[in-house]
């Protein structure tokens, strides 16, 4: 498949999916859906977005058939909010503990795969002000009307109408993807929060555990599938919350090694170019300059299905055909 024909095909609405017959369609499949919200101190948004998740798509239009919150490391009342608004919560540190420590988004999505026991698998952002029930259907109509779409990414437009996506997305990982991945360029916002696929794709794949996670998996779906079982869905208008310049350099350094990591595994970059994991920029916090360097680790967790305590708990699932 083209890159143009991807465009064709594999692009969207969100608002053209009927709730109704998404729903015939998930029970004529005879397939479950679970929603995964991974959250880091987002108490005052991630009550309100799980209440209208149950609200609407588990007690009106019974769409979703699980809801959890996976908390990585919260100090405000993230838990408890997302409990009290009905969501299944599970503090990620907890989840498959023989792994070993990690941080990072990236992280809290693939040890949710261990709770998460729906067939498609739905991950939203927790931090959304301005959440849109319709991102459900949207999100899943894809995977729910066509097989042969195994991963779907979310685009949006800001107030003003941009479709652009973003800051780091446009300074630097679009840059990047056209110089090694171009078809993955046609993505308009690779690293859009909002993402869904097939639990079959996503177990066999690695997980970047830190802000390469959303590049990452399009890498090594494209690696292993090439275009054809990616998808993309306008979800409409949303805004965003912007962050510090200074942080987004972090994430492109992330990113910008992780696309590299993949480039060395194929032959095509020396090894050494990804392994520097230090961010130096000079400050001015006194008297002069000075470099302050933080580390920016790039950890790299297995495919899910290979981990022998994931193994186990899919095993014992109900449903679960060995």
């Amino acid at each position: 498949m083209t890159r143009d024909e991807w465009l064709r095909r594999r692009t969207f609405r969100g608002s053209d999916y009927d709730p109704a017959d998404l729903l015939r369609r998930k029970r004529e499949q005879g397939v479950t859906v679970s929603v995964g919200l991974p959250c880091l101190d987002v108490e005052d948004t991630v009550g309100p977005i799980v209440r209208a998740i149950r609200e609407r798509w588990m007690e009106e239009v019974p769409l979703v058939d699980q809801l959890a919150a996976i908390d990585s490391h919260s100090t405000d009342g993230t838990a408890a909010a997302a409990a009290r608004a009905g969501a299944e919560v599970y503090e990620e540190p907890e989840i498959l503990p023989e792994a070993g420590p990690g941080r990072g988004k990236g992280e809290a999505l693939w040890k949710s795969l261990v709770p998460l026991r729906g067939d498609l698998v739905l991950w939203l952002d927790s931090d959304v002000e301005d959440f849109d029930p319709a991102f459900v259907p949207g999100m899943l109509g894809p995977l729910l009307t066509d097989p042969g779409v195994g991963y779907v990414k979310a685009f949006y437009h800001r107030p003003m109408g941009d479709l652009g996506g973003g800051r780091v997305t446009e300074i630097c990982a679009r840059p990047l993807l056209n110089l090694f991945r171009p078809d993955l360029a046609a993505l308009a916002q690779p690293l859009a929060g909002e993402a869904a696929g097939r639990r079959t794709l996503l177990e066999r794949l690695p997980f970047f555990t830190g802000y390469a996670v959303e590049i990452g998996l399009l890498l090594d779906i494209h690696r292993r599938h090439g275009l054809a079982p990616i998808a993309q869905v306008d979800l409409g208008e949303r805004r965003h919350r912007h962050q510090q310049t200074v942080d987004l350099g972090r994430m492109a350094h992330a990113i910008t090694r992780a696309v590299l990591r993949r480039e060395a595994e194929e032959g095509r970059m020396p090894e050494r170019t990804a392994e520097h994991s230090g961010y130096a920029r000079p400050v001015g916090d006194g008297p002069g300059l000075h470099m302050r360097e933080v580390d920016v680790p790039l950890q790299e967790r297995p495919a899910m299905a290979d981990m022998p305590g994931y193994r186990s708990v899919r095993a014992l699932a109900p449903g679960v055909r060995a």
